[in-house]
């Protein structure tokens, strides 16, 4: 599996920018994720309290179990990934319940 690195970058009221770096030295990719807040608390399971960061980890794992780092969108709002894949949303949930188990 690639190496995911995702850091919390400017954030508002409504939205938080996620950087991530997927991969190592020359075969690395960048990406900006904008995650919405309510996008966020839709996502997260239960009462619990998911980090976006940690929201958009699990995403990254997910996709590229799917497809190679370079597939990925530079930039893009996290809900674009279930347009690709329909399966997104419960997936992620049941793997952030897991998680916070």
């Amino acid at each position: 599996m690639e190496e995911i690195k995702a850091k919390k970058g400017p954030e508002t009221g409504e939205e938080v920018v996620i950087s991530v770096k997927v991969g190592k030295g020359d075969s690395s990719t960048n990406h900006k994720v904008t995650v919405d807040r309510e996008d966020l608390e839709r996502l997260s399971p239960g009462e619990s309290d998911i980090s976006a960061v940690k929201l958009v980890e699990e995403s990254f794992k997910f996709l590229l179990e799917r497809e190679p780092k370079e597939s990925i969108l530079s930039s893009f709002n996290l809900t674009k990934i279930g347009d690709y894949f329909p399966e997104y949303q419960k997936e992620i949930k049941d793997r952030l319940k897991d998680s916070s188990r």
